[in-house]
């Protein structure tokens, strides 16, 4: 067994791209998908939306340096 410090780190850069492009999928989805009714928008468009502010805060909180 390793401990976690002495594992190789995770490249956040594609974590963060990750995440917006999913984001995007998902609002794609919501957009263009084909059922019936707002409700399903609504949850796909919140999801994203904490996504992308996931992101935006790791950001800042990584720029302030409270994450290393």
């Amino acid at each position: 067994m390793t401990a976690p410090d002495q594992h190789k780190p995770t490249n956040r850069k594609w974590l963060r791209i990750g995440a917006v492009v999913s984001a995007a999928i998902i609002v794609l989805m919501a957009a263009f998908g084909n059922h019936e009714g707002r409700v399903e928008n609504y949850v796909s468009y919140v999801i994203a939306g904490l996504m992308v502010l996931a992101v935006v805060v790791d950001a800042a909180m990584h720029r302030a340096g409270l994450r290393d």
